[in-house]
């Protein structure tokens, strides 16, 4: 299973080149989530890291979710904080701070600069869905896991926040490209190709947005919504009013990740 074409590899590296963009979409979930848990601490809470293991992370992001984790950070024998985009890498550095145990590498999914059985758990969150060769990235997660590993991967569901948008604004064809590569309903199949035991924990969530301009920088900042990114700002927040209710907009959420054991 592939992504498309150049030009969808352009847009997603315009999107993660820095982290201005993805601090934006970070922040809003933030502020307007119902769960206040926050997804970054609830995904931490799934993993099971006991202490000497060697774990690496692929997307690691801005580093974000590993802020304030000194305790969980201390157990790892070695952790690989990982990013395709070099901009993030340097963002997570600053996040995260220097650790003996912590490494910093850029690192394509596709080709993992690591021998086989390297790690006790890979985790690979918000980020299959953007790569060319899934399967690919799949078959070398498995080859770096060790035989008794854990890979966790988060990713989202078919029916979110941003199909709903999409629905109000009537975004269809080149306006709005929703990327459906690896989501809950299907990243269960992609992962059995290479692993036995796969499952599925949903993190109850939706958004309850006060603030519309808010929302209206969040919409213009996801590249799948290409029809609002090109629309003026009065015309976006003119559709977004129609659907408040006592100036709030609710939105659901579906999120979740993948716990997968268990190899072929």
């Amino acid at each position: 299973m592939k992504m498309g074409s150049s030009n969808d590899k352009d847009a997603v590296k315009a999107q993660y080149a820095s982290s201005k963009g993805l601090d934006t979409r970070i922040n809003f979930h933030n502020v307007y989530s119902t769960n206040k848990m926050g997804f970054g601490p609830w995904l931490i809470s799934n993993y099971e890291i006991e202490e000497g293991m060697k774990v690496l992370e692929l997307g690691t992001g801005t580093g974000d979710m590993w802020k304030g984790q000194g305790g969980l950070i201390a157990k790892c024998d070695k952790l690989v904080l990982s990013d395709f985009s070099e901009g993030m890498i340097d963002t997570a550095r600053k996040n995260v701070g220097e650790h003996a145990n912590v490494e910093y590498k850029q690192i394509d999914v596709q080709n993992i600069p690591f021998e086989d059985n390297s790690f006790d758990i890979v985790i690979a969150n918000m980020m299959l869905y953007h790569v060319p060769d899934i399967d690919k990235a799949v078959s070398e997660i498995r080859r770096v896991l060790k035989d008794d590993g854990v890979f966790y991967s988060a990713t989202y569901g078919e029916r979110n926040f941003n199909d709903i948008i999409a629905e109000w604004f009537g975004l269809i064809g080149e306006n709005y490209d929703p990327n459906h590569l690896f989501t809950l309903q299907n990243g269960g199949d992609i992962l059995g190709k290479e692993f036995a035991d796969i499952e599925v924990r949903r993190y109850e969530d939706s958004l309850r947005v006060t603030n519309i301009d808010d929302l209206a920088d969040y919409l213009q900042s996801l590249k799948a919504l290409h029809g609002i990114g090109s629309m003026g700002r009065d015309e976006i927040l003119k559709m977004l009013t129609l659907h408040e209710e006592d100036g709030v907009i609710n939105l659901p959420k579906e999120y979740g990740t993948f716990i997968v054991r268990g190899i072929k």
